[in-house]
């Protein structure tokens, strides 16, 4: 074998897998055709849960710590600091609503970082690489063959074609993913016209913005930044992530529009944000200083699954995965966590340290993710759709916005918190992302996220004794024992972690390893012979 895993694109969502595959000690080779990382600006951050994977195996102070300058300043504007850890948004804007998350106090699930595409390239680039993956740039994937043993790839190099045969093959490659074509995996959904979303990179002059850095509206009221705003003629939001400069985004419905392939300018920007505001807003190209700039124009609006996630030894994730377009679209969320899922299962089963059957959880687990983040793009973009019967719709979801019960299910929803990974019945805490709960461990006041980095299981044994550690003896090769002391209360006697952070087992009492070699067969394989 080449490798154990071969990975087709090499974005973020490819990158990091290949630092999770190094990180259990298995070989990683990432294909991809750019021969530098993408500089057309993409997503502006990260939102909800997947914040706390990153925090958990260290990127999160590398990614925070180059947010300057506007970057810096959308960061405080939701949670007032970065900080050495995540800490929950202020607010948050859903459906064109603001989210007013202080209400929530200690009950507030909800964290983001904002930070570029391009600087989450180059970390996890950075990480991968660090860790001894192989990234081959300039190389593409152009066919596939498996059989019972592995997977012969073809690959066309800046030398002329070659093969690699590795154990399995995971297609990081987008939505147009040739990975996903190959294998025979379809993806199935839908593709609609009904809205027009236009996306320019202006500059907005100062004498149309506050102090604050809001929009001033024709009625004398301000236009937030960093949020969406529906008006009686669409949509649109704006923000600043380069000094002087702002990302326009105008949605609009029943307009006629050419399609993606006809080239925008600046003036069908200000044309579109004149007619969704209603007034004229000064608008200007910005500099031609060599800098790739975002104007484009979405006509074609593709929610699609891939259906299934793996075709014997090839698997899907990220965009391949999953496309959602519209309001509160999460493809970039739900990628990277799919591939903290995937990489540690792959893993165990390269090794033969678990059985084939483990792979299964991948889709099990993580297509319903999927699902449940496309209804929350559907109910988004009903709720921002002009019409008086919206209008009346989102008078009564204000309305219970101002119930705390139903604003914390909101910002777990999208938290991605709201939907926990099947398991059997143990409490509120199994089948979620563990706590990170407080610790005394060997003599130090630790955090549970400071064991997590290395991405192995852990066994966190809290109650003092010496049974769990005989139960879990036959799995010491692949599950870490980690004896502490809680600091919180209200702490279990002791939890199985899978190393994507998940809760495995909970202990029901001090002294009851009920359950545990069950769960340990289950996601780690059966215990090593004698």
């Amino acid at each position: 074998m080449d490798a154990d895993v071969v990975i087709s694109g090499g974005g973020p969502t490819g990158l990091l897998l290949a630092a999770e595959l190094r990180l259990a000690g298995v070989r990683a080779v990432v294909l991809e055709r750019r021969t530098e990382p993408d500089p057309v600006p993409r997503a502006n951050g990260l939102v909800g849960q997947v914040v706390t994977v990153l925090y958990r195996r260290g990127l999160y102070r590398t990614l925070a710590r180059h947010s300057r300058g506007p970057k810096a300043l959308v960061q405080r504007w939701f949670t007032g600091a970065y900080g050495d850890r995540p800490r929950p948004v202020r607010a948050f804007s859903h459906a064109g609503f603001r989210l007013d998350l202080r209400r929530l106090r200690d009950a507030n699930p909800l964290h983001v970082l904002a930070v570029p595409q391009l600087r989450m390239e180059r970390t996890f680039e950075r990480h991968a690489l660090a860790l001894g993956a192989e990234i081959r740039r300039g190389h593409v994937f152009t066919g596939l063959a498996q059989d019972a043993d592995g997977v012969t790839v073809e690959v066309d190099g800046p030398d002329g074609p070659y093969r690699l045969r590795a154990a399995y093959l995971v297609g990081c490659d987008g939505s147009h993913s040739a990975v996903r074509k190959a294998a025979g995996i379809g993806f199935p959904g839908e593709t609609s016209r009904e809205v027009v979303i236009r996306m320019a990179h202006v500059v907005l002059p100062r004498a149309a913005l506050t102090a604050a850095g809001a929009l001033r509206a024709a009625d004398g009221g301000a236009y937030r930044p960093y949020q969406l705003h529906r008006t009686a003629h669409g949509a649109f939001s704006f923000a600043s992530f380069i000094p002087g400069v702002h990302v326009l985004s105008t949605h609009e419905w029943d307009t006629e529009a050419p399609g993606e392939h006809v080239p925008m300018s600046v003036a069908e920007a200000l044309a579109s944000l004149s007619r969704v505001v209603g007034a004229d807003v000064p608008v200007a190209q910005p500099p031609a200083d060599g800098r790739r700039w975002i104007l484009r124009r979405l006509t074609d609006r593709n929610n699609r699954l891939a259906d299934p996630y793996r075709a014997g030894r090839v698997f899907v994730a990220g965009d391949a995965a999953h496309v959602f377009a519209g309001f509160g679209g999460s493809n970039l969320n739900l990628g990277l966590q799919d591939v903290v899922n995937l990489a540690w299962k792959l893993a165990l089963v390269a090794r033969g340290q678990a059985p084939d059957a483990l792979l299964d959880t991948y889709q099990s687990e993580r297509m319903p993710q999927a699902r449940r983040a496309l209804d929350r793009t559907r109910e988004q973009a009903e709720l921002m759709a002009p019409g008086d019967e919206v209008t009346a719709r989102r008078e009564r979801y204000a309305a219970r916005l101002r119930e705390p019960g139903f604003l914390h299910e909101v910002a777990g929803a999208v938290a991605g918190l709201d939907l926990p990974y099947p398991m059997a019945d143990g409490g509120p805490l199994l089948g979620r992302m563990s706590p990170d709960l407080r610790l005394t461990h060997d003599g130090r006041r630790i955090r549970l996220a400071s064991l997590q980095c290395g991405a192995r299981p852990l066994l966190l044994d809290l109650t003092g004794g010496p049974d769990l550690a005989a139960v879990a003896a036959p799995w010491r090769d692949r599950v870490d024992l980690v004896r502490a002391t809680p600091r919180d209360p209200g702490t279990p006697p002791a939890l199985l972690i899978r190393p994507d952070g998940y809760v495995a087992w909970v202990s029901l009492a001090p002294d009851d390893p009920t359950g545990l070699p069950a769960a340990l067969t289950t996601w780690f394989g059966p215990p090593a012979t004698p």
